[in-house]
């Protein structure tokens, strides 16, 4: 198969999320990608996980790209039926006696999902955590899906912050719970701090997200929101500004295999104003984050839980939450 030299700068992207992806016959050589030759010596010196990490990712990438084509269409609101209440009231217009109205169960106090897709991304990434959150007892799930073409993090904040007021006029919610993956979970986040977000979101938990900016693909720049998740951004300098009786509890998970994060350390939140939790995740790179099901667990329970999990260590200098998931 040929590959066209058009494609070319795109590999060093696709060579980060697989570390051990080789190099092409034919192609000029490209700085940071082996060649055929020296793949034995680079498979020798991998780590079982890190082969285990890089193979998930490549079949995480393949299932992807069949999948996005079904989340580039904006999700369907869902339509506004009668609530039994409205129902019986119906009923006593029309019944001068009507029966007496059936027990009804407590309403759920879990407020409704809004799930936030990283960079040349969209809603479909997200299908098997929404099947794992539904299963579990969260039936108010949307997903939001911003332009590629977007080119402004507080652009894409301030759509974020117009779609989460919907949701709650809709449902009658007070506040939601947000999941950014990537650049999602910076957009996610600008809203909290810098748009008054934090008056709507009660858990804000971020997966991979280049919180104090990251360096990777330097070929990237080109984009204008790329630019943006660089550190030292006039965006990243923005989050760093205090944020005092901000309301919002964070989340943020983080790989120590994530190729995407440079350093890895960026998806880490840090920040002496808001209420952080920072999770560990060994074994899994950057793309599975928002797939595989020991972190949707985490999400899980970090969506359910009002304050910090039990068990989770706590760094009495700092008043920061640590914890760790380990996927075999």
């Amino acid at each position: 198969m040929k590959v066209t030299t058009a494609a070319l700068p795109l590999l060093p992207l696709f060579q980060r999320l697989l570390p051990g992806l080789p190099g092409l016959p034919g192609l000029p050589a490209v700085p940071g990608l082996p060649d055929l030759a020296s793949l034995p010596g680079r498979l020798t010196g991998l780590s079982l996980t890190l082969l285990k990490a890089s193979a998930l990712e490549a079949a995480i990438l393949a299932g992807h790209l069949l999948l996005y084509p079904s989340g580039i269409i904006q999700e369907r609101r869902p339509i506004q039926t009668l609530r039994p209440t409205d129902t019986h009231d119906a009923q006593n217009a029309r019944d001068p006696q009507p029966s007496p109205p059936p027990p009804r169960l407590p309403a759920p106090v879990s407020p409704p999902v809004v799930l936030l897709h990283g960079f040349i991304d969209n809603r479909s990434v997200f299908l098997l955590l929404r099947r794992s959150l539904a299963q579990h007892g969260r039936h108010e799930i949307e997903s939001l899906n911003y332009s590629p073409l977007t080119c402004d993090i507080r652009t894409a904040a301030e759509l974020l912050g117009r779609h989460i007021e919907e949701i709650c006029e809709r449902t009658g919610s007070e506040r939601v719970d947000v999941v950014g993956h990537s650049l999602g979970g910076l957009i996610a986040r600008y809203y909290v701090q810098r748009l008054g977000g934090d008056l709507r979101v009660r858990t804000l938990v971020t997966l991979g997200t280049p919180h104090a900016g990251t360096k990777v693909v330097p070929l990237a720049n080109a984009h204008p929101i790329v630019r943006q998740m660089r550190p030292g951004s006039a965006v990243i300098e923005e989050l760093t500004r205090p944020a005092p009786g901000c309301r919002t509890r964070f989340v943020s998970f983080w790989s120590d295999l994530d190729r995407v994060m440079d350093p890895l350390e960026t998806a880490c939140l840090d920040h002496p104003d808001l209420s952080v939790q920072n999770v560990r995740v060994s074994g899994i790179g950057h793309l599975a984050l928002p797939v595989h099901p020991t972190v949707a667990t985490g999400i899980r329970q970090a969506l359910d839980t009002a304050g910090p999990e039990t068990g989770v260590e706590t760094d009495t200098d700092t008043g920061k939450h640590h914890g760790g998931l380990t996927v075999a």
